[in-house]
């Protein structure tokens, strides 16, 4: 199968990314439909997707691929059937993904088309990381586990701070933080921990998501006031995080008003660091210890006052960072003081590459 040149279909929770790579996985074309653009329809989308071609192989990065997919695969009418099943998992991301995979069929009939799973990466976690401590007939009968997403970020994150640091024998945590923001703990090469977990609505707070909040209050707002079962999916995914407590979901907005003094935005600034901190300390200890902290994703990459207020909390760790190279670090930068405990770095979020490598890997074999 000729894999010179591969579009890559990325639907995340803010935008849905197009991008075309040839051989050497040069970037020869791309496009960004934004969110508010994103429920267009499924022939409007053909019609994005044709102007991109031709391809000879289409790659998807799908978010939830459950206990059923824990690697790439070449997408067929059992697949997508089971994709179809996954929905109710992650209404969020995967209807979306699933008319990205439908429109690339038709625009591209003849290519071969691959779903690459953010789930894939941390399969393999051990079982004491992914177990929730729930009725044993629950988890046997509904496959109840935690399961960790942005596994294509964290898997190419971790690579690339691999080749960077010249060792693959390292404790890692990176840091994908974004519109949906999560980290994982890994250790030479494979994910040993995670914040999220059966879906992408645990761990830290997002954009519009919550995070993690103590069940007994869901189950006080829908037994006690009322609160139905939808009311609360929607709250939890669409009106929480920084939205709920700034009134805005983009962090540069939030950052901006906390350093003019705005006490909304103050708060959501400490309260996504101070979660950011305490999950970064979580992922160490699941690692024994840490030798490389990577920051990715559009807030890892671009806000430098994250940054430098996570890492100053983490200073009983060690980690110190520098003030001036942190300002506008370029793609794959080391941003520690030297005498620190271990080495920060900034590295662009590429899910496109990592789905590209994916589908070569798969289909070479």
């Amino acid at each position: 199968m000729n894999s010179n040149r591969i579009l890559v279909c990325n639907g995340g929770s803010s935008s849905l990314k197009l991008s075309v790579l040839g051989a050497d996985d040069s970037l020869i074309a791309s496009h960004e439909v934004p969110a508010r653009e994103a429920d267009r329809s499924e022939a409007e989308l053909v019609q994005e997707l044709a102007k991109l071609g031709p391809a000879q192989v289409v790659g998807h990065r799908v978010v939830q691929g459950g206990s059923s997919f824990t690697e790439a695969v070449v997408i067929d009418a059992r697949v997508l059937a089971r994709l179809t099943e996954l929905v109710s998992l992650d209404r969020l991301h995967m209807p979306g993904a699933l008319m990205g995979i439908r429109a690339a069929q038709t625009a591209f009939p003849e290519a071969v088309q691959v779903a690459c799973f953010d789930t894939a990466f941390h399969a393999g976690m051990p079982e004491v990381a992914r177990t929730y401590a729930l009725p044993a007939p629950w988890r046997e009968r509904w496959g109840l586990r935690r399961h960790g997403f942005h596994g294509l970020s964290h898997s190419y994150s971790w690579r690339t701070a691999a080749r960077l640091l010249g060792s693959d024998d390292l404790r890692m945590v990176t840091c994908h933080l974004g519109s949906g923001s999560s980290l994982a703990a890994i250790r030479r090469g494979r994910s040993v921990d995670t914040t999220m977990g059966f879906t992408p609505l645990e761990g830290l707070p997002m954009a519009t998501r919550a995070g993690s909040v103590d069940p007994g209050l869901l189950l006080w707002l829908e037994q006690e006031q009322g609160i139905s079962p939808h009311e609360l999916a929607d709250a939890l995914e669409t009106k929480s995080g920084m939205l709920g407590l700034a009134q805005t979901k983009d962090m540069r907005e939030v950052v901006e008003r906390a350093a003019n003094g705005d006490a909304a935005a103050a708060l959501a600034q400490d309260v996504f660091v101070h979660h950011l901190a305490q999950g970064v300390a979580s992922m160490t200890a699941s690692l024994g210890g840490l030798d490389a902290l990577v920051f990715t994703g559009g807030i890892g990459e671009n806000s430098s006052a994250i940054r430098q207020l996570a890492v100053e909390r983490l200073g009983f760790l060690g980690l110190k960072i520098d003030e001036e190279l942190n300002l506008e670090p370029e793609d794959g930068a080391r941003l520690e003081i030297r005498g620190g405990s271990a080495p920060i770095l900034m590295v662009r979020a590429r899910e496109d590459l990592e789905v590209a490598a994916q589908a070569r890997r798969l289909l070479a074999s």
